[in-house]
């Protein structure tokens, strides 16, 4: 007699192949069946929605939201990265923005900015009212994947080969995803899930939902993890949880990575949906009450140090001119702000100077020509959590 089938777990499928033989997991569609227990975790839900209602309300009395909007999407790209080995720093990115060399390596900066690209095309398209469905979702990858290291597997392109996750090889890796004749399979009834509001189920809960099945099904050969933690912000702003994209789990997810990977693991070989949806929605609360502070802490800072330039005698017009360049570009150099805002290099030279003297400005690295700035406690702020990972 088969041993009885428990419906939330999925099937393996043995494949043959010359030398060795490995499974394959082949997961079941969702929603879950048993339905998932929501009456545990009605707390947990109410807090994240409290706590994205504060996000929501942050972002619409920001005084330059986009300002904000455009750091935060920068930081979620390098966390986010950092988590598939990026070893570079958010004053990498910021340099390379401004045409200053940065210090990590090319690829690692490259995929950075090609996330940030990714995620910048697939808000705007979804804007203009396309859904969020698997062709956009091919679309947002060949952005992700565009330059870096993951230029030659396949961008925009469902895998057409094997992958797997830890070890060497499918035969002793921690998991092995669907093989790639049969993703559509579950790629198929993915989609249809993505916009099923008869089931009832909070979108939150929907998008924890989302994003295990995506990890499962693991359908590119590369990029698997950004797209799949960006598809929980596409999904909280295409459904109007989010009205601005101010929501990004990356951190959450790289401080808590073990116990975040044990979890994925706990659903597939254990169905425990429960488990996994109340750490998603604990992460939502304790990521959007951690924006929402950072934000307060930011328009503290950039209203006290603009006082504090105003205050700063005859200069202080073209100070405070130069000032406001670093709200949204917070790693400098003198040449730089020149181009930017038409003033002459001596100018902008006795700015810095007058920024340096209130503490604003601090040197920032240690080249002798065409030396860096950085609004450094603008920088600390921004940069908390985002050390690259050693282990």
């Amino acid at each position: 007699m088969s041993a009885p089938h428990f419906p939330r777990l999925g099937e393996y499928q043995t494949i043959h192949t010359p030398g060795e033989k490995y499974r394959c997991y082949l997961p079941p569609p969702l929603p879950p069946s048993p339905a998932v227990k929501l009456e545990p975790m009605m707390a947990d839900l109410e807090r994240a929605g409290w706590a994205v209602g504060g996000l929501n309300g942050i972002g619409s009395n920001l005084p330059n939201p986009e300002l904000f909007l455009y750091m935060f999407v920068r930081k979620e790209a390098l966390v986010s990265s950092q988590i598939e080995g990026t070893q570079c720093s958010l004053s990498d990115i910021l340099r390379d923005e401004t045409g200053d060399e940065p210090e990590a390596s090319f690829d690692d900066v490259r995929e950075v900015s090609c996330y940030v690209d990714a995620m910048e095309y697939g808000l705007a398209r979804m804007r203009d009212g396309f859904p969020l469905s698997l062709r956009l979702i091919r679309e947002i990858h060949a952005r992700l994947l565009a330059q870096g290291r993951g230029a030659g597997k396949q961008p925009g392109e469902f895998r057409t080969s094997q992958n797997w996750i830890g070890g060497s090889r499918p035969g002793n890796a921690m998991y092995v995803p669907p093989p790639p004749e049969r993703l559509m399979e579950f790629l198929g009834p993915l989609e249809l899930f993505l916009h099923d509001e008869e089931t009832g189920l909070p979108v939150m809960v929907r998008a924890a939902m989302v994003h295990m099945q995506f990890e499962t099904i693991h359908p590119f050969l590369d990029g698997n993890g950004r797209l799949g933690r960006l598809l929980i912000t596409l999904m909280l702003c295409h459904a109007g949880v989010l009205r601005q994209p101010l929501l990004y789990l990356s951190l959450y997810l790289k401080q808590n990575r073990s116990h975040y990977y044990y979890l994925l693991q706990e659903v597939r070989e254990r169905g425990n949906w429960e488990a996994w949806i109340q750490f998603f929605l604990r992460g939502v609360r304790e990521t959007a009450e951690h924006t929402v502070e950072t934000a307060q802490r930011i328009l503290t800072l950039l209203a006290e140090d603009r006082r504090r330039v105003e205050g700063a005698g005859k200069a202080a017009s073209t100070t405070l001119r130069v000032f406001q360049v670093l709200d949204r570009n917070p790693v400098v150099t003198i040449t730089w702000v020149a181009e930017k805002t038409g003033l002459s290099y001596p100018t902008v030279q006795g700015a810095f100077g007058r920024l340096e003297t209130l503490g604003i400005l601090a040197r920032h690295g240690s080249g002798k020509w065409n030396k860096r700035y950085a609004y450094k406690a603008y920088l600390d702020i921004l940069s908390e959590g985002t050390e690259p990972l050693r282990d």
